[in-house]
């Protein structure tokens, strides 16, 4: 039977532990750290190679969304379950739009956990019952938002930098800033780098007054 590891990110030590301590009672579960804050787990996410993530929305320093992305873009594989108070559209929606494969809220009984993390596993989402069907509408003309590092994508992008140009001046790899181009063109419904640049243009990007999301 093959071990699940999960790391628990939550800058309040009674959430952690109550979570720690049940997961510890599944047999297929490994807790592999508990951390406080979303730079912990950038840190130490490739060190320690969790399959899945338990991550608090709101923690000082970097949040779960930045945290989320920057995880995402060190190691893809991993899938990123929130956890959270929240249970407004806006909140799920945007989890999910960052990367997130599931969302759970805090108040659920702890199998529920258990539960999301075997269904992520098994490569699917998952949302609570609190949080199922309550994803924020889109914008004004259907699309998706873009994420805060999608819009500087594009914004590299428009400029007429290669792939490894913005990996470079992002710190990232070549593989992930193909994903974020793939992901762009997905999300504007747009087919051709010549059509990013174009939207860029038409909505102020290179100028930086456009309005993305």
């Amino acid at each position: 039977m093959k071990t699940t590891r999960v790391i628990i990110v939550d800058d309040h030590p009674m959430v952690a532990e109550g979570i720690e301590a049940i997961l510890e009672t599944y047999d297929d579960l490994e807790v592999a750290a508990v951390l406080t804050n979303g730079q912990e787990v950038i840190d130490r996410v490739e060190e320690l190679q969790p399959d899945v993530i338990l991550l608090d929305l709101n923690m000082p320093g970097v949040n779960g969304l930045s945290a989320t992305e920057i995880i995402l873009e060190r190691r893809p594989e991993t899938r990123i379950l929130i956890l959270s108070m929240h249970d407004s559209p806006e909140y799920i929606s945007t989890a999910l739009n960052h990367g997130a494969k599931g969302y759970v809220l805090k108040d659920v009984p702890t199998e529920e956990i258990k539960t999301a993390i075997d269904t992520l596993m098994q490569g699917d989402e998952y949302l609570c019952t609190g949080a199922r069907g309550s994803l924020a509408p889109r914008t004004t003309d259907g699309r998706e938002p873009l994420t805060s590092r999608e819009q500087q994508i594009l914004l590299e992008l428009a400029q007429g930098k290669s792939n490894k140009d913005v990996g470079e001046a992002l710190d990232i790899s070549v593989r992930t800033v193909e994903t974020h181009r793939k992901n762009l063109k997905r999300k504007l419904g747009i087919s051709t780098t010549a059509g990013l640049t174009r939207y860029a243009m038409e909505h102020g990007v290179l100028q930086g007054t456009g309005r993305l999301s």
